[in-house]
């Protein structure tokens, strides 16, 4: 077995005796240092050449990553740039189309209008001749008498008819202010000029008058509001005053109308005869 306090000659020695110590035993230390250097060196290079293959194989693999997102991510912007500008399109389509709309609707209203104008003015017009005539009749003695007593039996009727105006007025008033409210549910709105229209259908006045058609016109096409900060109720709506005044002028020509035509079928005799 081996001695391990007098090893072998392959143990380094720093010296070996006197006569060895100059000639030999220097060159076996380096030596003994060398080869460790040049393993460790031998490793070092391999060591860095392996490294710097994984980093280049790293750096490889991570440009094809970023060059794949960067495709991914250009094509998805480029989708999302064209459906937007899509959008866009579409939205300023769908704008023109309104302001088209709102601009025939309010063409419609004032024409409409306009017709109605020209009606009430036609209806002052036809009452100015029945007051012509009247006048003249009152003054004819017994006609006069007889058309006196014609437009005092239609007097009543005149009189439901105004109170139906007036209810008339107050619902159209409210009905308006629900369509300008921000708060009112639509609805009871449509609740309202449901049960408007159901009123005017079993009122004989109305019926007689037509206010049906003239009321749902009145739905269809006044959208008049005041300002938000409006708290006057009767400033809201237009189309429906117009007719309102229309409806109180048809009422006034229709009460003459009717004693009219009470004198002319013999109903209203004179006091002459």
């Amino acid at each position: 077995m081996n001695n391990l306090n007098d090893p072998p000659r392959w143990n380094i020695q720093p010296e070996q005796g006197g006569g060895e110590a100059g000639a030999g035993g220097g060159h076996q230390w380096n030596y003994a240092l060398l080869v460790p250097m040049l393993g460790l060196a031998a490793f070092r290079w391999i060591w860095t050449r392996d490294s710097q293959n994984e980093i280049q194989k790293v750096k490889v693999q991570y440009d094809k990553d970023v060059s794949v997102i960067k495709s991914k991510m250009e094509a998805r912007y480029r989708d999302t740039l064209t459906e937007s500008r899509r959008a866009v399109a579409m939205l300023e389509l769908e704008l023109e189309k309104e302001q088209q709309r709102v601009k025939g609707y309010q063409q419609a209203l004032v024409s409409h209008s306009q017709h109605l104008i020209q009606e009430r003015k036609k209806l002052e017009q036809e009452r100015e001749a029945l007051n012509d005539e009247k006048q003249k009749l009152v003054k004819s003695g017994a006609a006069g008498a007889a058309l006196r007593d014609a437009l005092e039996r239609e007097a009543e009727w005149h009189q439901r008819a105004s109170a139906t105006l007036r209810e008339l007025e107050g619902l159209l008033v409210e009905r308006q202010n629900a369509y300008c409210s921000l708060i009112q549910p639509r609805d009871q709105r449509l609740e309202m000029e449901k049960n408007m229209l159901l009123k005017v259908v079993k009122n004989p006045v109305a019926a007689e008058l037509g206010l049906e058609s003239d009321l749902q016109d009145i739905f269809k096409r006044d959208k008049h509001c005041a300002d938000l900060m409006n708290m006057d109720k009767r400033k809201n709506g237009s189309l429906m005053w117009v007719y309102l005044k229309y409806w109180q002028l048809q009422i006034t020509l229709q009460k003459h109308k009717r004693a009219e035509e009470a004198i002319f079928d013999g109903r209203i005799q004179g006091h002459g005869k």
